[in-house]
């Protein structure tokens, strides 16, 4: 399956993973949070955490979401890293603004 890559403007948020799952996934699928969990292999309260966006997507709920959704563990894991990213560099911005950057010969 091809991935293409989603444009948004810059400066906007990522979405968390957890909000793609429980706006689009879990509807086009016509499931809850109780069947998604039991077909994912997890708590009620697992899901719950991820679709509020409260937990991360880490590498074994990356493989789960992948084999569930059918587009494999690589994507939700960008999808994680990606808005991480947004988030570290938006907190730590005046720190990193001090540091000397260096040039690897």
């Amino acid at each position: 399956m091809r991935e293409y890559a989603a444009k948004r403007p810059p400066g906007m948020e990522p979405a968390h993973p957890g909000e793609v799952l429980r706006e689009d996934v879990l509807p086009a699928l016509g499931l809850g949070v109780p069947e998604a969990a039991r077909q994912l292999g997890v708590s009620n309260a697992t899901l719950g955490a991820l679709l509020g966006g409260h937990a991360p997507v880490t590498a074994e709920m990356a493989v789960r979401l992948g084999k569930f959704c059918g587009n494999g563990a690589p994507f939700w894991l960008r999808m994680q890293a990606n808005y991480d990213l947004w988030h570290a560099e938006r907190k730590l911005r005046s720190e990193v603004r001090a540091i000397q950057a260096h040039a690897v010969a």
